[in-house]
């Protein structure tokens, strides 16, 4: 087995947990289509949040050939991703002039490796985004409390993924680093949201013993809010001393406020089917 299909087969056992060099990064799995093949192709990649779309990078090591993923994409625009259980189709997009520009200096300015790659390679390396094309939440499992799991341990992941970061970006605040912290923000209220609105008032007309959790979890979600409003603050005029106090804020909250939602909701959620 070639090292992509050992990193693809660990990545759809672990829920897009692997270890090894991307142990600590962002991974996605990018399936195209052959441009002259027709057959599909799957590439695990690293990527960078960028609002409602992620960004890849055509680097290829470092190689002076684009990679053929790359190729693929440009002929047949329509691709499949995977990111950690959930999967979606999206458009694939080739970032041109300053958009490009101002992307890949994000990606270089939090990690240095890019731009040697790009030394390397003697090329400009494409940065591409990857739009979703259904709007709601991604493809994954299969039942309803299968797919409130996966969001929270995706929102677990991000936000040791930020800390991380966070520890390690010195004094300043990098402008990838801030995008990161808005996506987050940004999708945890959105999550937060369909729970009022959807989750938990379907929750409530079948289980109405429940009605004193469910309105603790939505204050909860409310103190989530005011975590995330300070935390966006900081981002405009702190440092990252002060951005790493509220995000360690925001886990200790939310991780409390996620348990106790997989330990009283969650479970009644199991039989739904999506």
């Amino acid at each position: 087995m070639d090292f992509n299909s050992q990193v693809i087969e660990e990545f759809r056992a672990n829920g897009g947990r692997v270890g090894g060099m991307f142990e600590d990064g962002r991974l996605l799995l990018l399936t195209t289509t052959g441009a002259r093949s027709g057959a599909r192709h799957t590439t695990p990649l690293g990527y960078l949040p960028d609002g409602d779309r992620v960004l890849v990078i055509a680097s290829a090591g470092g190689s002076p050939k684009h990679p053929a993923w790359f190729h693929n994409l440009v002929a047949n625009p329509r691709v499949t991703v995977e990111s950690g259980d959930f999967h979606y189709e999206a458009d694939a997009v080739v970032l041109e002039g300053g958009e490009r520009d101002a992307a890949f200096a994000r990606a270089a300015e939090a990690d240095p490796g890019w731009a040697e790659y790009e030394t390397r390679s003697g090329r400009t390396l494409p940065v591409v985004a990857l739009v979703r094309l259904q709007p709601g939440p991604p493809a994954g499992p299969e039942t309803l409390g299968g797919m409130i799991l996966a969001v929270h341990n995706a929102f677990r992941r991000e936000l040791d993924l930020i800390r991380k970061e966070v520890a390690a970006s010195g004094a300043g605040l990098g402008a990838q680093l801030r995008i990161n912290c808005l996506t987050l923000c940004q999708g945890l209220g959105n999550h937060h949201l369909g729970e009022d609105t959807m989750v938990f008032p379907l929750v409530e007309r079948h289980h109405p013993e429940l009605e004193p959790t469910l309105a603790r979890l939505k204050d909860e979600h409310k103190t989530m809010q005011r975590l995330l409003e300070e935390l966006r603050l900081v981002l405009d005029h702190g440092d990252a001393a002060s951005l790493l106090t509220e995000v360690e804020r925001l886990t200790k909250a939310l991780n409390a406020h996620l348990d106790h939602e997989e330990e009283t909701v969650v479970p009644l959620l199991a039989a739904i089917e999506l």
